[in-house]
């Protein structure tokens, strides 16, 4: 059984943080090397990806294939189609998955990866544009490649120069400024990132509309402007939402009573709450939103006026619907 090397039998006088810089320096020395690079070629392959009809069919093993995969999970939600394809298993049928409109990107820092040199062949015989990403301009991968990328770093930040740092490092950058310059071509904007991202905070802002959130029908706590506040009072206990609206027999909207009207009616010595009508203590021109606006603004809303809750309106003024703080909350958009 391989045992594992013993730690030194002191590492009081080692200097981490040291270290630490020095990978960030060697890495950023190799990514202003890299990005000196930016040439015809990566025009070339911008286009190449932009004229395809398919996807990007990113492939790579070992630490490349990890690489590869975050560049094509990256390509993908900015707006170009792509995946990851493991090119061991691409050698035993998942080259299938490959169709004669997709762009392959192949990397292989070396460009001697004997897995990606066997697919060689059969992209090419189908017709595939062939990009690389390699670390040297005279490797098999990159004489083979319609599109090379020159990745090339003066040197791994490993100082046993093994395991692939600045590397692996340049490569992803090449990855993110391909995304980047993709999604600023195709005018890919938030709302699209938020539609390819549903679940996440971006998305839910991006996304959710006031109907998506909000209590309609017979949900809606209203009143007509004779009710007496007792009276309203049962019809906010009833649905539960703080408040209740007050309207006229078209449902258009007269005014809102809230928890905090109430509060203030208690401490009014001439207001019974038996007697008096709604609509003497009502607030009157209350905040509301359109039923096609975004639920981020009812929270923007509701925070630059310190209020919890809001009625929904139609061009007419007529209340259809009703949300508060706590329909947000559930919906995560605040």
């Amino acid at each position: 059984m391989r045992v594992s090397p013993a730690p030194p039998a002191s590492t009081d006088a080692f200097d981490f943080a040291a270290s630490g810089r020095r990978v960030f320096a060697i890495e950023g020395e190799a990514l202003a090397a890299v990005a000196g690079r930016i040439d015809g070629a990566f025009t070339a392959a911008c286009r190449a990806i932009l004229a395809s009809r398919g996807r990007v069919v990113c492939t790579g093993m070992g630490k490349s294939g990890h690489v590869a995969r975050k560049i094509a999970a990256t390509l993908a939600s900015t707006g170009t189609p792509a995946f990851y394809m493991h090119p061991g298993e691409a050698a035993h049928g998942d080259l299938g998955m490959v169709t004669d409109a997709d762009v392959v990107l192949a990397l292989s820092y070396s460009g001697e990866s004997d897995e990606l040199l066997l697919l060689l062949p059969a992209i090419k015989r189908q017709g595939n544009t062939m990009l690389a990403m390699t670390g040297r301009a005279g490797s098999t991968l990159a004489r083979e490649a319609d599109i090379h990328l020159d990745v090339g770093v003066p040197a791994e930040a490993c100082p046993l120069a093994l395991a692939p740092t600045s590397s692996t490092t340049a490569s992803l950058a090449m990855g993110d400024a391909l995304a980047v310059a993709l999604l600023e071509a195709r005018g890919f904007t938030a709302d699209d990132f938020a539609r390819s991202h549903p679940a996440g905070a971006l998305g839910r802002r991006l996304l959710l509309h006031i109907t998506d959130v909000m209590h309609a029908g017979d949900d809606v706590p209203r009143v007509g402007p004779a009710a007496t506040i007792s009276e309203a009072l049962v019809e906010m206990s009833r649905k539960r939402l703080g408040m209740t609206a007050v309207v006229d027999a078209d449902d258009r909207l007269l005014g809102l009573y809230t928890d905090g009207d109430l509060r203030r009616s208690l401490d009014d010595a001439g207001v019974d709450l038996r007697t008096t009508r709604i609509d003497a203590v009502m607030t009157r021109a209350p905040k509301t939103i359109d039923a096609d606006a975004l639920a981020v603004e009812a929270a923007q809303l509701m925070e630059a006026h310190k209020i919890n809750a809001l009625l929904v309106v139609d061009a007419g003024a007529r209340v259809v619907g009703a949300l508060n703080i706590h329909d947000l909350l559930r919906a995560r958009v605040v």
